[in-house]
């Protein structure tokens, strides 16, 4: 397992070490001890899976007061992902970090406790599976808008198929500070 800082403190790209041959493959997409022996020490207590069309756009999703730290990978096709963080007093508040993932690349994504998430279709379908270390609760699920141009997330596409509740998020700026998460 291969460990790849991005700028943001955290928020990691894990490659597996991939064991294939002319039958197929075999990785461990997740190993307790590797990721602690690594540094991270998840408790994983939901599975997630999305199957979403080129150019889907889902986010930027976050909880708070609950908040989820997310391991996200692909399964089948290709994705965008990106991670802001969204911590008040954070060095690295409002900036972002995004990893191409991809079947073929079997690229991991974690994405701590404190960060919005979200990610962009870029093949023909993506099938896209989140650990989460905290349940779904409706009562703090938020989001924040996909294109706020104070983030400025490099996204690659500009017109992408939103859900209603992404198209009317509020801006990061819009939303009070007792409704995003604190750092540390």
């Amino acid at each position: 397992m291969k460990v790849i800082r991005t700028e943001l403190p955290g928020c990691v790209v894990i490659e597996p070490a991939v064991h294939g041959d002319a039958r197929g493959f075999f990785y461990e997409s997740f190993n307790q001890q590797r990721f602690r022996d690594a540094g991270f020490d998840f408790a994983f207590v939901q599975s997630n899976v999305s199957r979403s069309a080129r150019g889907v756009l889902r986010g930027l999703h976050y909880q708070w007061p609950n908040p989820q730290g997310k391991l996200v990978s692909v399964l089948e096709g290709e994705v965008y992902d990106v991670a802001v963080d969204i911590r008040v007093g954070s060095p690295t508040f409002g900036r972002w970090a995004a990893a191409i993932l991809s079947a073929e690349n079997k690229r991991h994504f974690w994405v701590p406790e404190g960060f919005a998430h979200g990610f962009v279709v870029l093949s023909e379908y993506a099938t896209f599976t989140y650990q989460c270390t905290a349940l779904y609760d409706r009562a703090s699920d938020a989001a924040i808008r996909w294109n706020d141009a104070a983030l400025a997330i490099d996204w690659p596409i500009a017109e992408p198929s939103l859900s209603d509740k992404d198209m009317k998020a509020p801006f990061l700026a819009d939303v009070p500070h007792d409704r995003l998460p604190t750092y540390p």
